[in-house]
């Protein structure tokens, strides 16, 4: 047991793991209607998209938060204009904007001998360096996803599985589309710092997904999706400890086996099943009692 708690009596250590667990939550309820709409390229897309943002913040000695939160505006909004094309599909408009945005980031990395050491930051992020400011910024941000969720979620629910209902219920699917990326804007720009931006995704996504194969409802999946999320942090956090490795890159592969272990328990469930019922159908009648015959005669 002591192998378990030591690690979380270390400060640092405390403080990854309510980082871990805030980001936990806001990806919970993001990473939900990302994997019910089927949104995987753009989180992604989002992630990578933000590295322009952070370098000129870099180079400029200003707030990476902030250059992140632009870029990522300035992709969300450009994937929504470009939306509005009849031409162009929504993979496409995103495709583009990713390797556009992600481009000109390594464009303005090139120009900078010094920003190997922050692109690695930007990457694969740094869960044992949070703060307790940054710790204030992740809970003001699940306050505010939980808003946009909660305040958006009779739209998302519709606009999920049947956007043409929602038009015609007055929901305005454009402006839920919008709300919705705001979500995951939020979500990404926010856990960045904590496991970097190509590991973010694997909290964004595992957890949900994970859920999804076993709740019935989007509130049972958003509720499976964090504690999943939490367990991560608190595995990843003591396999980094133990064997010395990268702490957020061990938050993120720790989701993404849960996940698998949640694809083969469904596998494995429906047989056990099947071998229980098969099992009672070959099974011998029970003997009848004496008492038994009486009442049958």
């Amino acid at each position: 047991m002591e192998a378990l708690f030591d690690p979380f009596e270390v400060v640092f250590v405390q403080r990854a793991l309510w980082g871990g667990v805030l980001v936990s939550l806001i990806c919970a309820l993001a990473g939900t209607w990302v994997v019910l709409r089927g949104m995987a390229f753009l989180g992604d897309a989002m992630s990578h998209g933000m590295l322009p943002g952070v370098a000129v913040a870099s180079l400029l000695g200003g707030s990476l938060f902030v250059g992140a939160a632009l870029a990522a505006v300035a992709m969300a909004l450009g994937v929504t204009a470009l939306n509005r094309s009849p031409r162009l599909s929504q993979d496409t408009s995103i495709g583009l904007l990713f390797v556009g945005m992600l481009s000109a980031g390594v464009i303005i990395v090139s120009h900078s001998g010094s920003f190997a050491v922050d692109l690695t930051g930007f990457l694969f992020g740094d869960v044992l360096a949070v703060r307790e400011r940054d710790l204030l910024l992740l809970a003001l941000a699940l306050l505010a996803a939980l808003v946009i969720a909660v305040g958006g979620h009779r739209s998302f629910v519709a606009l999920a599985f049947d956007p043409r209902k929602a038009t015609t219920l007055g929901l305005a699917p454009r402006a839920a589309h919008a709300a919705m990326l705001g979500l995951v804007t939020l979500a990404v720009v926010a856990s960045f710092h904590v496991v970097g931006t190509l590991l973010v995704f694997g909290l964004l996504i595992a957890p949900p997904a994970a859920a999804a194969i076993w709740a019935r409802s989007i509130p049972a999946i958003m509720v499976g999706a964090a504690l999943l999320g939490s367990a991560s942090t608190f595995v990843g956090l003591l396999v980094s400890w133990h064997w010395g490795t990268a702490a957020g890159a061990s938050i993120s592969a720790t989701a993404v086996a849960l996940f698998f272990v949640s694809v083969a328990s469904s596998r494995v469930r429906p047989l056990l099943g099947a071998l229980r019922r098969t099992r009672a159908a070959d099974a011998p009648p029970a003997p009848i009692h004496a008492h038994e015959r009486s009442n049958v005669s």
